[in-house]
């Protein structure tokens, strides 16, 4: 007795794969951002401006009113809600 009863095995191949039922197609964006977020001092809590300048996560950082220093990832916070002073967490390539 078969399991199979009724079913035409020549007509699949061997190893083909099933193909798609639905196929959806992006187009492809990089906006290089990863979120909006806070940079505010790890102690006392005061926010920070970072100037008009981009920054790196490794560049050093202090708090005009407690003093203390840091990465600025150490203060950023990605966090919500964000607070009135926002950043913008953006990703780029190194420049060669």
């Amino acid at each position: 007795m078969s399991v199979f009863r009724g079913i035409d095995h020549d007509e699949l191949e061997r190893g083909a794969r099933a193909q798609p039922a639905l196929e959806e197609k992006r187009k492809a964006t990089r906006s290089g951002v990863l979120g909006t977020g806070t940079l505010a001092c790890r102690r006392c809590d005061a926010p920070i401006d970072p100037g008009t300048s981009p920054k790196l996560l490794t560049e050093l950082l202090a708090c005009p009113f407690c003093h203390a220093r840091g990465p600025v990832c150490d203060f950023l916070s990605l966090a919500t809600p964000t607070r009135p002073a926002r950043v913008v967490v953006r990703v780029a390539l190194p420049i060669r």
